[in-house]
């Protein structure tokens, strides 16, 4: 069994993620969202789906890179 970086719980079905030359674990992907998920730098929400990333800035959407004066940035249909 492998604990949970981020509760703590002591769980026999732990999952691994691999990033950037780190492995970290976790007991459900809700941990994993709220350790490893971007959060956009204009509303401050954690970016769960694709986001926008603008010179090494992320952003939940077109719509607050904008807002943020990142020029450029249109919404893909």
């Amino acid at each position: 069994m492998a604990r949970c970086e981020v509760c703590g719980n002591d769980y026999g079905m732990t999952f691994e993620v691999h990033a950037q030359g780190a492995v970290h674990v976790f007991d459900c992907f809700s941990c994993a969202i709220h350790r490893m998920a971007p959060i956009c730098e204009h509303c401050r929400v954690q970016i769960i789906g694709q986001g926008v990333e603008v010179d090494g800035h992320w952003y939940c959407g077109a719509h607050c890179a904008r807002a943020e004066g990142r020029a450029g940035i249109t919404d893909k249909v």
